[in-house]
C-alpha cells in the first residue's frame, strides 16, 4: 500500500503531543523542598542587602514563584526571616557549646574563639545577617542574647576556675560576658578583613585573655581620679 509523501513528512516533523509534554513538563518540588529554596533564597538576600531592601517579590522572583507561595509557607517576609535568623542562632550556639570539651581553662578559650570564627568562615552569611539589628527580635532574639548564652556556658567554667583561685565566683558572669563580647566583636572585624590568618587571631585572643585572667587582681584597684 503506498504511503502519500505530505502525509509521511508531516508525521515525520511534527512530534507526538505527549513526547512534547514529557520535554516540557517541571518537576514539581515538595512542600518541604520548596520551604528549603526559599530559606536558602531569603538567607542570601538578607545577608547582602538586610531585612528592609529585600522584598517578598524578589524572593519570589528568585525562586521561580509566586509571591502567594512565600506567604503559604512562612506568612510573609517576617516569618521567612525570624526562621531563618532562629536556624543561625542554633548552629552557632551548637558550635561554640559542642567544642567545650578540654579540661584545660586555656585550651577551652583557644576552642570556643575557633568555634566563633570556624561560623564566621562557613557560615559567612549566616553571621552577616546576626550581627545585623532585628527587625523581628521579639520572636527571633538578638545577637547580643545569643552572645549572651554563650557566655552563659563559659560562667560555668570560670566560676570553678575562680573559686579554685581564691577569686569571687560570683563575678563569673562578668568576665564571661567581657570575654565572649571580646571575642564576637573581634569576629565582626575579622569578617571584613579576613587578615591575620584565623589560628593566629585565634592565639592573640586566647593572649589577651589568658594572661588578663593569670594576672588578675583579687580586689581590683582604679589608678585615676574618678572613683564612681
Amino acid at each position: 500500500m503506498a504511503i502519500d509523501g505530505s502525509s509521511a513528512s508531516k508525521s515525520k516533523d511534527k512530534p507526538s503531543s505527549g513526547a512534547g509534554a514529557r520535554r516540557t513538563r517541571r518537576v514539581r518540588m515538595t512542600g518541604a523542598e520548596r520551604r528549603e529554596q526559599l530559606l536558602d533564597i531569603g538567607r542570601t538576600l538578607f545577608a547582602e542587602r538586610g531585612f528592609e531592601a529585600t522584598s517578598v517579590e524578589e524572593i519570589a522572583a528568585k525562586a521561580g514563584v509566586s509571591k502567594p507561595v512565600v506567604y503559604e509557607h512562612f506568612g510573609g517576609k517576617e516569618g521567612l526571616y525570624a526562621v531563618v535568623v532562629d536556624r543561625e542562632m542554633r548552629q552557632l550556639l551548637d558550635m561554640v557549646t559542642g567544642a567545650l570539651t578540654a579540661g584545660h581553662p586555656r585550651e577551652l578559650l583557644e576552642q570556643a574563639a575557633f568555634a566563633l570564627l570556624d561560623y564566621i568562615e562557613t557560615y559567612t552569611d549566616g553571621f552577616r545577617i546576626l550581627v545585623r539589628d532585628s527587625p523581628v527580635a521579639q520572636s527571633t532574639g538578638t545577637f547580643a542574647s545569643l552572645i549572651s548564652d554563650i557566655a552563659t556556658q563559659v560562667e560555668d567554667i570560670l566560676g570553678l576556675e575562680f573559686k579554685a583561685r581564691g577569686f569571687d565566683p560570683k563575678l563569673a558572669p562578668l568576665y564571661a560576658q567581657a570575654l565572649v563580647g571580646m571575642v564576637a566583636l573581634t569576629g565582626q572585624w575579622w569578617l571584613n578583613v579576613r587578615k591575620p590568618k584565623k589560628a593566629e587571631v585565634a592565639a592573640h585572643l586566647v593572649n589577651l585573655a589568658w594572661h588578663g585572667l593569670d594576672g588578675l587582681e583579687p580586689k581590683p584597684r582604679l589608678i585615676g581620679h574618678r572613683r564612681a
